[in-house]
């Protein structure tokens, strides 16, 4: 995979410099920071023209630097499960997010939070893909990822192991996320863009929950409305 954009490449360097297999810098590109960690891992690198990185990887936002870097490693469904109850942490299950945009971003807000994971189906949805990774920002090393064949059963397997699953849904009788007690180890599903959670999915919810909206009718983006659930849960998870 192709990485790209200083953040992202810096990021990489600082938490997983071994998978990075070279690196291409355009030829007036400076930032001490990332070339001392370059030079630091023994990472090899060259320094091309402006149009022959862009040949490398046709993209707007390349800030003159790419990354040829290993395939983005998902992390065993079991594994999140199988964590000590001292370190749990709140799965956020994604119901068909398609665009790589609002993945890259729920990435990099969950990292900006903290303690959760994300796990996501492995069919009628966007994987983590060269575009989620630099809208991510980094963010990818800090996040857990779970891709799995079934979303229900995974679901269905966390509430075995103890978890309650809550759903964003903006059903009328769905309560306001805060004015809801949250119980831990908690679950949080996010449906897609466009359709919500899937009814097959939502029978398995313990806990429906909405973001208080007192403006116009409309709904928050996926990303915005993951950012605001997540506020609410490390707020409650830390007091």
């Amino acid at each position: 995979m192709l990485l790209y954009g200083k953040n992202s490449v810096l990021e990489r360097l600082k938490r997983n410099p071994a998978s990075i297999r070279k690196i291409s810098l355009q030829d007036n590109f400076a930032l001490p920071p990332i070339e001392k960690l370059i030079k630091a891992n023994n990472i090899s690198v060259e320094r091309l023209p402006s149009r022959e990185l862009t040949r490398i990887k046709p993209a707007k936002d390349l800030q003159g630097i790419v990354a040829g870097v290993d395939r983005f490693e998902y992390t065993a469904f079991d594994d999140l499960l199988n964590r000590p109850q001292n370190r749990q942490l709140v799965l956020i299950f994604l119901d068909r997010i398609n665009d790589p945009h609002n993945l890259g971003v729920i990435i990099r807000t969950v990292a900006c939070f903290g303690e959760s994971a994300l796990v996501i189906p492995k069919f009628k949805a966007c994987e983590v893909n060269e575009t989620v990774l630099h809208v991510a920002s980094g963010g990818e090393n800090y996040v857990p990822v779970s891709l799995v064949s079934n979303l229900s059963n995974a679901i269905i397997k966390a509430k075995g192991r103890g978890y309650w699953i809550m759903g964003a849904v903006l059903e009328s009788e769905a309560e306001d996320i805060s004015k809801i007690s949250l119980p831990f180890p908690l679950a949080l599903v996010l449906g897609s863009e466009g359709e919500g959670i899937r009814y097959g999915i939502q029978k398995h919810l313990d806990i429906k929950a909405r973001i208080p909206m007192k403006g116009a009718k409309l709904s928050f983006n996926v990303n915005m409305a993951c950012a605001i659930f997540c506020h609410e849960i490390s707020k409650q998870k830390h007091t």
